[in-house]
C-alpha cells in the first residue's frame, strides 16, 4: 500500500447515521479525498458497504479497539476485505481509554501483544496495512515499528510536530483534525467546546496536552478559548484549511478532516473544505 497522503475526512456512524454512510462515501470520492476514516470503535467489517460503493477511495477504521477483537479474527476479517478490495483498506487500532475499559492495564505491553497476535494470525495482517493510534512517545515509537504509522487525534499543531521527530520520515502520520465551519466565532467555538467536552474527561488526551504547551487551567471549565481554537479551529473552510496546512508543514503527510456540531452528512462542509485544500 502507498503511504497514504493528502487530505482525507473522519466522520461516524452516529454522526452521520449508518444508511447514509455508503452515500457519504460515494461524496468523499467524488470531492477528491484520499481516505474515510470510519469512527467511533467500528468493527472492521463495516467498512465493506462503504468499500462496495466507491471505487477508488482508501477505507480505514478510527479505530477498531483492542479490547473488543481477538487479533485473529481482525486479522481474517482483515484478509477477506484486502483480497476484495485490494490496496483500500487500513486497519486503524487503538487501545482505547481506562475511563471506557474496566480490564484497561498497562497500556503499551497490551498492545504489543495484540501486534504479535496479528504477526501469528494465518494470515497475518500486514505491517503496511495497520496503524496505530498514537499520542505518547513510546506509543508513537511503536507505532514506526510495527505498523504503517501514527493515527493522533485531537492533537495540536505542536504535537504534530513532536509526532514526526518521534517516528522519523519514513512512518506515515495521518493527523485527525475536527474542526467547526461557521464564521460566526461565539457560535463556532460554542460547538468546538460541546465537541470537546468528551475528550476533555478523558486522561490519555489531556496528558498528552499537558504535554504539549497546555495547563491544567487551559483543560479546566470545558477548555480555554486558546485550547479549543488551537484542537477544533472555526471559521471560514478557508481558515480551518490554513490549521490543516499547518499540521502538514509540521510532519503530517495525511490530515483527516471531522466537521463537527453537524447532522447526518456534511456535504457542505466537505465541499468547502476540498474546494479550499484538494487540487
Amino acid at each position: 500500500m502507498k503511504k497514504l497522503q493528502g487530505i482525507g475526512v473522519w466522520p461516524s456512524a452516529r454522526g452521520i447515521g449508518e444508511p447514509n454512510l455508503p452515500e457519504a462515501a460515494k461524496l468523499v470520492e467524488q470531492l477528491g479525498y484520499s481516505a474515510f476514516w470510519l469512527g467511533g470503535s467500528p468493527r472492521l467489517t463495516e467498512l465493506r458497504p462503504l468499500l462496495t460503493a466507491t471505487e477508488r477511495l482508501t477505507l480505514a477504521t478510527g479505530i477498531v479497539n483492542v479490547w473488543q477483537y481477538e487479533p485473529a479474527t481482525l486479522a481474517a476479517e482483515h484478509a477477506e476485505l484486502a483480497h476484495e478490495f485490494p490496496g483500500r483498506v487500513i486497519a486503524g487500532i487503538g487501545i482505547g481509554h481506562s475511563e471506557a475499559t474496566p480490564d484497561y492495564a498497562k497500556p503499551l505491553t497490551t498492545m504489543r501483544r495484540f501486534l504479535d497476535g496479528l504477526d501469528a494470525a494465518e494470515p497475518p495482517l500486514p505491517r503496511h496495512e495497520r496503524c496505530l493510534a498514537a499520542l505518547g512517545p513510546k506509543m508513537l515509537e511503536l507505532s514506526a515499528a510495527r505498523a504503517l504509522g501514527a493515527l493522533p487525534y485531537f492533537t495540536p499543531v505542536a504535537h504534530t510536530r513532536f509526532a514526526r521527530q518521534t517516528i522519523g520520515e519514513r512512518a506515515l502520520l495521518a493527523t485527525e483534525l475536527a474542526c467547526v465551519i461557521d464564521t460566526d466565532s461565539e457560535r463556532g467555538r460554542a460547538s468546538a467546546r460541546a465537541y470537546a467536552a468528551l475528550y476533555l474527561g478523558l486522561s490519555n488526551y489531556t496528558n498528552n496536552l499537558l504535554r504539549h504547551g497546555f495547563t491544567a487551567a487551559d483543560i479546566a471549565d470545558g477548555g480555554s478559548d486558546q485550547l479549543i481554537d488551537a484542537v477544533i479551529p472555526h471559521g471560514s473552510a478557508g481558515q480551518v484549511a490554513d490549521v490543516a496546512r499547518a499540521h502538514l508543514d509540521a510532519g503530517a503527510d495525511h490530515v483527516a478532516l471531522q466537521p463537527v456540531g453537524v447532522e447526518g452528512i456534511p456535504r457542505q462542509e466537505w465541499t468547502a473544505l476540498a474546494a479550499a485544500l484538494i487540487d
